[in-house]
């Protein structure tokens, strides 16, 4: 559907004693990633609280291929699967240098009312409108 990718290195505190990074380490970089492409759009956490939703992820789903290590540069490609009912994405991170797979994730948030605490079915009309702009492309957004 919709897909934005980030670049990171992995840092030297993310990595243990033999230079490999710890498997949990991979769900902040998915959240990096995630904050990047929130940003991209134009509707960030703070802005989603700020109209009225919180974004709980309720479901993560991640399958490691490979490891990585202490300074490889990585990229996180993610795709928006779903923006109607739910936030769905889908992740791929590989080795930027050699396009190798090391992880596939998927990841759903649902909108929360946060006067109510109550889930928002069909997601609200902000997300939508700019997830639909963002594939529209720059000129559009």
């Amino acid at each position: 559907m919709h897909q934005h990718e980030t670049l990171l290195t992995v840092p030297f505190h993310d990595a243990d004693m033999m230079g490999v990074t710890w498997h949990g380490h991979y769900i902040r970089y998915m959240e990096i990633a995630r904050c990047e492409l929130l940003e991209r759009i134009g509707y960030t956490y703070l802005d989603m609280y700020d109209s009225g939703y919180a974004w709980p992820v309720v479901d993560l789903k991640i399958r490691y291929s490979k490891g990585c290590t202490f300074g490889d540069r990585l990229r996180i490609l993610i795709t928006v699967d779903e923006v109607e009912f739910r936030f769905k994405l889908s992740y791929r991170i590989e080795n930027a240098d050699t396009g190798e797979l090391l992880t596939k994730a998927a990841t759903t948030q649902v909108a929360v009312d946060t006067k109510t605490g109550e889930m928002s079915y069909p997601s609200p009309k902000i997300l939508v409108d700019r997830i639909e702009a963002f594939a529209a492309g720059p000129s559009a957004a």
